[in-house]
């Protein structure tokens, strides 16, 4: 369980005697379930650590416009491409929910992004993979967005209050990907041998990069144990990714897939599907920017906001013309 992850009774005691006095204070609203808000008083290291994830999440949904936004003028139908524009806009509208959530902790938004196109910053593993072909566009939504789902609905409940709030709305939006996703494999196995064929061959590209998606095992991380005493992670990504398959795996079996795993088997005693091992060298080597497609949405993602200018520019004139005009009426 996670809550192994914290410090045993007796060390947590030692570690909350070690705290000042306004830390213990912090610490028991936490502990209380009560949410942190902007203008509270925060650790340092709790600000850092949410500026560090709200963003990473924010850079995610962004860069994850960038493997959709090949295939709408490819989509089969008038209504998948319609249904694919309107998620590519809800990921959009997340990205920037995130980037104001991470902007109440003092961070500005351009630091934000200067950070992600110089590559300092980090965006979720995944969506350096291609997308090569339609069904691809199910096996994203399935498998990706089912994944965030279940990583994200847990943060609905963390501590802080801003990046909490923000994802209700994301979770919602987000099911409704995880369906469309699934609608486009039902559709593809329910078609000629060939469709069914894509939908097979998109899972086994998909299938263990999106177990990566929950990142290595927290007992590997030094940070995890602190996280979890601020509530800031609520599950640890074992036990996350363990949801993730026992969802998926019924899943596949309804649509008469297999999933790439050999190792895969049910297990009576702990009512779990037991799975194979992740091979964290790719995870570790797509971080470092030597994924199939790091420079690629990289350069794109960098080109887009340079093309951008003009329009912020735009905006920023306006809203300084406007001020001025209400400033003279007043």
């Amino acid at each position: 369980m996670y809550a192994q992850l914290v410090e045993t009774g007796a060390q947590r005691l030692r570690a909350v005697a070690e705290m000042s006095e306004q830390e213990q204070a912090f610490q028991a609203r936490i502990d209380a379930g009560i949410k942190i808000e902007p203008k509270d008083w925060m650790p340092e290291g709790y600000r850092k650590t949410l500026i560090r994830q709200i963003s990473q999440h924010a850079h995610s949904e962004i860069v994850g416009q960038l493997p959709e936004g090949n295939w709408v003028t490819r989509a089969p139908t008038l209504e998948r491409k319609a249904i694919l524009l309107a998620k590519i806009q809800d990921e959009a509208g997340h990205g920037l929910y995130l980037y104001s959530a991470a902007e109440t902790l003092g961070v500005s938004r351009d630091e934000l992004l200067a950070a992600l196109h110089s590559g300092k910053a980090k965006y979720s593993s995944i969506f350096n993979y291609p997308t090569i072909n339609w069904a691809d566009m199910g096996a994203v939504g399935w498998l990706v967005d089912g994944s965030a789902i279940i990583n994200q609905i847990p943060l609905c409940r963390c501590s802080y209050g801003p990046y909490a709030r923000a994802m209700v709305r994301v979770c919602k939006e987000e099911s409704f990907h995880a369906r469309q996703g699934y609608d486009i494999m039902l559709a593809l196995c329910r078609g000629t041998p060939e469709q069914k064929a894509m939908a097979q061959d998109a899972l086994n590209r998909w299938w263990w990069p999106a177990l990566m998606m929950f990142g290595p095992s927290d007992t590997e991380s030094v940070n995890s144990a602190q996280s979890a005493q601020w509530r800031i992670k609520l599950h640890s990504n074992d036990e996350l990714r363990q949801r993730m398959v026992d969802q998926t795996v019924p899943q596949a079996l309804h649509l008469g897939l297999t999933i790439p795993d050999p190792d895969l088997r049910w297990n009576e005693e702990t009512g779990h599907y037991e799975f194979g091992e992740i091979d964290w060298t790719e995870f570790h080597d797509v971080l470092k920017g030597n994924g199939p497609c790091n420079r690629e949405r990289l350069r794109t993602r960098v080109k887009a906001y340079e093309d951008g200018a003009w329009f912020r520019d735009a905006l920023v004139a306006h809203a300084d013309k406007r001020e001025a005009a209400q400033s003279r009426a007043a």
